[in-house]
């Protein structure tokens, strides 16, 4: 297929980006714009998340890389939306999606993340999401290495105390029980592995609205994403 029939390279079909560190409001933004755009909907950490899950099934270790690559590669990988409403994480035929939300999973995302050739495994299968109306790609290096053409590119922000509360609370009211204080050492630990990685570390790509999430409400930013784009759809 050449890349002028191929959706995954075709520059007609748009793309926003919105990249930012864990606990920025990404996800929820990200959704809530596809939603109003109806446009398609990428959660890439979801891949990763995935993928470290996968690898825990199988009693993989996390500084194996050649079996992690191997794996990246092997899982089955799926999204579906429920009744109501709320998007579904299949790995390898199994509902995933709570235990792709634990602090484990992420840690595992995090360090698999880290590994170049994981990152490539991944590449194509979140460039395929790149469908007609348009694609709103949530991650860390949408606008930087997966979509660097993205027409619209947003990259959100808060301070790091906020975002542990803002995980204090999301996991509180699953029944989890964290400390807020071992959240913020986690999200700064993140951060630092993020930001200091060799491939694709976290940062802004150079042509990004940046917005800073610090104290506003969700619907604010969605509405801030929203004003970016010159036509939506309500």
């Amino acid at each position: 297929m050449s890349d002028e029939t191929n959706p995954a390279t075709d520059p007609a079909i748009p793309v926003l980006t919105i990249d930012g560190p864990s606990g920025s409001g990404k996800g929820t933004v990200s959704r809530l714009v596809a939603r109003a755009l109806g446009w398609h909907y990428l959660d890439s950490g979801a891949l990763y998340r995935a993928v470290g899950v996968a690898a825990g099934w199988a009693g993989l270790d996390l500084d194996d890389a050649g079996a992690l690559v191997r794996c990246a590669f092997d899982t089955d990988i799926a999204f579906r939306e429920a009744a109501d409403g709320e998007l579904r994480v299949l790995v390898n035929g199994h509902d995933a999606t709570d235990e792709l939300r634990t602090e484990t999973a992420g840690a595992a995302a995090s360090a698999i993340a880290a590994i170049p050739e994981v990152r490539a495994a991944l590449r194509d299968r979140q460039r395929a999401f790149r469908q007609p109306p348009g694609l709103v790609a949530d991650g860390r290096d949408m606008g930087t290495v997966i979509f660097p053409d993205a027409r619209f590119k947003v990259f959100l922000t808060a301070s790091a105390e906020e975002r542990a509360e803002r995980r204090y609370k999301q996991l509180k009211d699953k029944g989890v029980s964290v400390t807020l204080a071992g959240l913020l050492r986690e999200i700064l630990a993140r951060d630092a592995r993020d930001a200091s990685r060799a491939v694709a570390p976290l940062r802004p790509a150079e042509d990004a609205v940046r917005i800073d999430t610090t104290g506003l409400p969700i619907a604010a930013v969605v509405e801030r994403v929203l004003a970016l784009l010159p036509a939506r759809r309500d």
